[in-house]
């Protein structure tokens, strides 16, 4: 299993923040690093720092050597899929052949609302999604590149440098079984889910084989991930603590205090949950990190998990 830190960016990372997670991620082994893609906070004030993705995951390509990275999921509403395009050949290129373009169609209304962009409904987002990958496909692969699409044209566009990959993972992210799903099976590298148990899942790699079935596309060419928050600690009463401070933190806002796809428990039990989304066929896991971590954080689950996973 490859194990990743996910940084939820918008939440108080600062530049020293994220100089810290790129360092400690690659010299604490860790096989990736993943940031969200957002421009204010989601569970705090939106004065919070939240360092640009794109540009933060240049410092990235620049400041590692060896980790894997990318955006676990740019909004296809933030920005023109050619203008995406060329912002990730040119990070890929920097890295040597290291960035993984996530995408998603976009969700978070108040954001949207705050810079003036415009947020359509559910199925003209993954018209846009769909439509979208289409153009940054057409200018990783061909030179010039030409499209006509409802939302997007290309005319003998050229993107050069290519991305260092050939072709650059394009990862998309969402669980929708009857949309998302058949984009995925139509033009992914990777499909990204958030944390499901072992049985939801299971009908979810269901359906994702049927849409590959309908599209004539071999599945097992689809890396599998999920981004999973958690709870870890050797400390059974400090474990305790931490997941009654969740607890009280999800009734005061309102949220269901079911811990869902979670990985909650000491270290052994989290290797024993990793193990059991392995045996239905994922491939990477993103641990997600909802607020800054620390060294010891991450050090905890590079040393306790990640070794027997």
């Amino acid at each position: 299993m490859k194990l990743g830190v996910m940084i939820e960016g918008q939440e108080g990372i600062g530049w020293q923040e994220w100089r810290d997670i790129v360092r400690w991620t690659e010299e604490l082994g860790f096989e990736s690093l993943w940031r969200s893609d957002h421009f204010f906070s989601l569970g705090g004030p939106r004065e919070r720092d939240a360092l640009e993705t794109m540009v933060s995951l240049t410092y990235a390509a620049e400041h590692s050597s060896r980790i894997r990275f990318g955006p676990l999921v740019c909004s296809m509403t933030f920005r023109h899929p050619a203008v995406l395009a060329r912002m990730a050949a040119a990070i890929d290129q920097l890295s040597n052949g290291r960035f993984i373009l996530g995408i998603g169609a976009g969700w978070n209304l108040p954001e949207h609302d705050a810079f003036g962009i415009s947020l359509p409904d559910v199925r003209q987002r993954l018209d846009g999604l769909e439509e979208g990958a289409r153009v940054i496909r057409a200018l990783f692969d061909q030179e010039p590149a030409s499209f006509e699409g409802k939302r997007y044209q290309l005319r003998e566009a050229h993107l050069n440098p290519k991305p260092a990959q050939s072709p650059l993972p394009i990862l998309i992210g969402g669980n929708g079984e009857k949309r998302t799903l058949r984009i995925v099976a139509r033009l992914a590298d990777e499909w990204n889910c958030i944390a499901l148990s072992p049985e939801v899942y299971h009908g979810k790699v269901a359906a994702l084989e049927a849409h590959c079935e309908k599209e004539k596309r071999d599945p097992a060419s689809i890396q599998r991930s999920m981004m999973c928050s958690y709870l870890t600690s050797t400390n059974e009463t400090e474990l305790q603590r931490l997941i009654k401070e969740r607890e009280e933190r999800q009734r005061a806002r309102g949220r269901p205090t079911d811990r869902g796809g979670m990985l909650i428990g000491t270290p052994r039990q989290i290797v024993e949950q990793i193990c059991a989304l392995e045996d239905e066929g994922v491939e990477r896991i993103m641990m997600q990190h909802l607020t800054p971590p620390s060294r010891e954080a991450l050090q905890l689950v590079a040393e306790e998990i990640m070794p027997h996973v």
